[in-house]
């Protein structure tokens, strides 16, 4: 499909917003099966139900959460769905190795992210970045409409704003990665949102731009980059330029980090 068949087939006008994901809104109501399975999934990331062993009997959740069998065995079916747990005819609920667990899945990431920010785990969300957005951009640089660079574009002066807090600055700048991943009219690369915000939430826990005139000049102008280059058709020069904002980003937690180290 040609860009301007693209174009044709998007509603005209400014760029539409992206809706906003969980992590970033921390506050909304959740249903005790969202609770539930939030519970047992961070308990299964935690190891205290090891790969190979039965989960406990409907019967003692039950109890424990005082919810019906319904509920919990959709909970049970969600957490299945993840890739956790497999159902085993007269056995019960067996724990999966976690080779099979999804940690694409915005829900597992949120549960790892509430586990706490240790070192490989940010060193594991930055090589995943590292390796799919750049890919992302030069995708973006080849097949961008003129509504991507407008959304772009106003993703740049809204991560620019003097105001931000360290939450809203990390919505902003989703939403231009969101925009890249849009542009590149692969849907699969898209569907890695929910990395790429696990990735900024946990990086804005250490330090954002927000927090620093400079580091927020530096940042407007490192993705500003990035929207020249996609808007000039230049694929080797966008995926250079989003690896340079990520790897921004990553050098300023290691350098916040130094700073506690000393501090203490």
């Amino acid at each position: 499909m040609s860009a301007d068949d693209r174009l044709d087939a998007r509603s005209a006008g400014a760029p539409r917003p992206v809706p906003r994901c969980s992590l970033l809104d921390p506050e909304r109501a959740k249903s005790s099966h969202d609770q539930i399975a939030a519970v047992l999934g961070t308990e299964l990331l935690q190891g205290r139900y090891p790969p190979g062993s039965t989960m406990p009997a409907e019967a003692e959740l039950g109890e424990r959460f005082h919810v019906s069998r319904t509920v919990l065995r959709e909970v049970m079916k969600t957490l299945a769905a993840k890739g956790f747990l497999v159902p085993k005819t007269r056995v019960g609920t067996r724990v999966r190795d976690a080779v099979y667990w999804n940690y694409f899945d915005a829900d597992v990431l949120a549960w790892r992210l509430c586990l706490g920010l240790d070192d490989a785990f940010l060193e594991t969300l930055t090589e995943i970045r590292r390796a799919l957005e750049p890919a992302a951009a030069a995708l973006a640089a080849r097949r961008r409409a003129p509504d991507d660079v407008a959304r772009l574009r106003e993703c740049v002066r809204q991560i620019g704003r003097a105001d931000h807090s360290r939450q809203s600055f990390a919505a902003v700048d989703l939403d231009f990665h969101l925009a890249i991943g849009t542009a590149s009219g692969n849907p699969l690369i898209r569907s890695i949102a929910s990395v790429i915000e696990t990735a900024l939430v946990a990086s804005f826990t250490y330090s954002s731009p927000a927090d620093d005139p400079g580091d927020l000049a530096a940042s407007v102008a490192g993705h500003s980059a990035v929207v020249d280059a996609i808007e000039a058709g230049d694929a080797t020069r966008a995926a250079c330029s989003i690896l340079a904002v990520i790897d921004s980003g990553a050098r300023r937690i290691e350098q916040r980090k130094r700073h506690r180290r000393v501090a203490r």
